[in-house]
């Protein structure tokens, strides 16, 4: 029987409250796994989640990042209505924003297979697949962790993971404003540039339709059943 992941879509959110949420549900599970690793868990564990949202303008730094790659003052940010925030995953300098699809896994790896590197290609997978679905050749570029279709990212990974629980995820660029990267070097990358799915096919991109692909293909590569939960109200109730 195939493993059951909750998805809940948050529509459009703020980053700071959302990162604070994924924290806490992340927290929750490994709660649980501890108290079942101890023989002090009778019940039945939470499933495993995904959460999609959509972000404000706002630009995240990753741990090990640089923060010469923001090319802007926080002034200037302010006049662009946009955030700078500096967070606990995995990469560089990246950007969110309207007509992006985010997307954040929130998985006990445990349950799956406890390989850091197999769960990013495993991500990147996915999106590779649904570009394939618009009819564009996507893929990997060795060294470099994202979706690219040729010297273009249109897709950005970064993950942080504890006790093998993972939080964060993917950015996927669908109708995003792409001038926004102009204020970065994206993911420290000096000689690539951004693409979207929009820029891609020359028009509006339906938001519902790649989230259906999203699902679809999520369902395929990790072998699971996705099962829609509702949004942020249903998600805090049945964790928090």
């Amino acid at each position: 029987m195939k493993k059951t992941i909750e998805l809940y879509d948050l529509g459009k959110a703020p980053y700071q409250p959302t990162w604070d949420l994924q924290h806490e549900v992340q927290q929750s599970i490994i709660s649980e796994k501890r108290a079942e690793q101890k023989g002090e868990f009778n019940g039945f564990r939470k499933n495993d989640t995904l959460l999609f949202v959509e972000h404000p303008h706002v630009y995240t730094l990753g741990k090990s990042g640089a923060e010469e790659n923001m090319l802007r003052s926080m002034a200037e940010l302010l006049k662009l209505d946009a955030e700078f925030v500096k967070i606990d995953r995995g990469g560089d300098i990246t950007y969110h924003g309207p007509g992006q699809i985010v997307g954040y896994p929130i998985l006990d790896l445990d349950r799956y297979f406890t390989d850091i590197h197999k769960y990013l290609r495993f991500l990147e997978e996915v999106i590779i697949r649904v570009c394939g679905d618009y009819g564009f050749e996507a893929g990997r570029i060795e060294g470099l962790t994202g979706v690219w279709i040729g010297e273009e990212k249109i897709a950005a990974m970064g993950i942080r993971c504890s006790r093998w629980v993972t939080m964060h995820g993917f950015a996927f660029n669908v109708n995003t404003n792409l001038s926004y990267f102009q204020n970065i070097v994206p993911c420290g990358i000096q000689d690539k540039a951004v693409t979207s799915l929009q820029k891609l096919v020359g028009n509006e991109i339906n938001m519902k339709e790649v989230k259906e692909r999203i699902v679809l293909h999520f369902q395929d590569v990790f072998d699971v059943s996705l099962e829609s939960k509702g949004g942020q109200q249903e998600l805090e109730k049945n964790f928090l």
